[in-house]
């Protein structure tokens, strides 16, 4: 019989977390008096009693470790009953929002995608912008701990050949996790810091500096006003920009870096190919404004640079309504969301790693038609890639683009256009944020949207951010099987 003791007990502890950092708006909030602590005092005590109810009870049930089957499903409820507990102050708060408006905006901010159903951001409680922020800043570190440990493990989508780079985690799922946990987050925390002092020392109010660092170290993508970061041109976005690129690269780097070993860094195939798009893309955005728009060359360079690095990485983010730049920048920055940044990082969609295998397969392949004798290999960073691994990437590649497709048909049946439909569904499966359009667009957001449309979003993002197999694998009948 599957025990779900395990499962349950992970969940009751992690809600136990969440419901004591559901204490820091809660300050804020009575440091800014504006009345709005006891919304977070009474969701704090639901969410915190709940989860240490829920832990006790699933005690007797830990074992050494979990099943591939427990983690599997522990990996996805922890998001799911995570969002739905943070999304409790949002409906008993100022924003008095629906349940359907406080799940969305929940999800979104845990798994960072930065797609908002709420308006009027500049006058909403100080308490109720940071727990936005909070939650992207969770969501972020939560899911490079998943990247590093879990799905490597699960062998979904081609994770498992960053295995031996995730500390060798085979079969010591929990007790490595606590391990890799720990260094993560000393990184994390440092880098988040140094966010924050560098966005104040360019202007910032320590508020904002504070709910920016949160969400950009998390290529989270929520701000505190709904001008995003229009309202901060100038210095912030190279700020933001710096803090975004490192926030999209591989972790292991970093904490290989600490240790005294900074050739990996240099020599990772991911990072030069990452950069590589991203200056490429960047080049040709700026030549396009400078010649063909007649803007001033640094503005140019400053918005193609923050808005190519803010759209890759997932972030979200937006200086300026790109879609005024024609239908060819338009057409770049949808397809750019469809990259992401590196295996292991804070960032979300498809990630770079997998194109660079497609790519190898591709040109094995086209090899092997030329010269049917030979012996020809995918390779990835100078390594074979096994037929594990390649299987696994084709078969994310495969189910990516149905989820797109379905998701846009089931959009578009709800009423919503072509390009709302399209790009609401690149943008929650990819975690990416800002759709294109008049309504979803760099300009807009999803509050206008019909209640179903929001639930599907909502799940896909979910469904986006595991990687798809994750959740997928939970809905088949063999999974249960004992």
């Amino acid at each position: 019989m599957f025990d779900l003791r395990p499962v349950g007990y992970i969940i009751g502890l992690l809600l136990t977390v969440l419901g004591a950092a559901m204490l820091l708006p809660l300050g804020m909030d009575l440091l800014a008096g504006n009345g709005e602590w006891p919304v977070f005092l009474e969701s704090a005590i639901i969410t915190a009693l709940t989860g240490t109810f829920l832990a006790i009870s699933c005690a007797n049930g830990v074992g050494r470790g979990l099943t591939i089957r427990q983690t599997f499903l522990v990996t996805t409820l922890v998001w799911l009953i995570l969002a739905i507990f943070a999304a409790v102050p949002f409906i008993l708060g100022d924003t008095q929002a629906s349940i359907t408006d406080a799940f969305f905006e929940s999800m979104s901010g845990l798994t960072t995608t930065g797609s908002t159903v709420f308006t009027g951001l500049d006058d909403l409680p100080a308490g109720i912008l940071l727990w936005r922020s909070l939650l992207q800043w969770m969501g972020g570190i939560g899911i490079v701990v998943v990247a590093m440990v879990f799905l490597p493990e699960l062998r979904v989508g081609g994770m498992q050949i960053f295995r031996s780079e995730a500390f060798d985690t085979l079969g010591k799922i929990l007790p490595r996790a606590a391990e890799i946990a720990a260094r993560i987050t000393w990184i994390y925390l440092g880098l988040t810091f140094a966010a924050f002092l560098a966005f104040a020392a360019v202007g910032m109010t320590a508020f904002d500096a504070l709910c920016h660092a949160l969400t950009a170290i998390s290529t989270g993508g929520f701000s505190t006003t709904d001008a995003s970061f229009g309202a901060y041109q100038g210095a912030p976005e190279y700020v933001a920009t710096v803090v975004m690129l490192l926030a999209s690269l591989p972790f292991v780097r970093y904490i290989q870096l600490l240790a005294g070993t900074a050739r990996p860094f240099f020599e990772d195939t991911q990072i030069r190919a990452y950069f590589t798009v991203i200056g490429v893309t960047v080049a040709g955005l700026f030549l396009f404004q400078v010649f063909v728009d007649g803007l001033h060359p640094e503005q140019s360079f400053r918005e193609a640079i923050f808005n190519v690095v803010s759209i890759i990485s997932g972030t979200g983010f937006a200086s300026v309504d790109y879609q005024l730049w024609g239908a060819v920048p338009v057409v770049i920055f949808f397809f750019l969301g469809l990259v992401g940044g590196c295996a292991g990082s804070t960032s979300c969609s498809v990630k770079i790693f997998r194109y660079q295998i497609l790519l190898s397969a591709v040109r094995a392949q086209i090899r092997a038609i030329h010269s049917p004798h030979g012996m020809f290999l995918t390779r990835f960073d100078g390594r074979p890639v096994g037929p594990d691994v390649l299987n696994s990437v084709m078969a994310f590649f495969s189910i990516f683009v149905v989820s797109l497709g379905a998701l846009s048909i089931l959009l578009s049946m709800t009423g919503l256009d072509f390009t709302t439909s399209v790009s609401g569904a690149a943008t929650a499966i990819a975690n990416i944020g800002p759709g294109l359009g008049d309504t979803i667009g760099p300009a807009g957001n999803f509050s206008t949207l019909n209640p179903t449309a929001k639930w599907l979003l909502a799940i896909a993002m979910l469904v986006g951010r595991l990687e798809l197999l994750v959740v997928y694998a939970i809905l088949t009948v063999n999974f249960w099987r004992s």
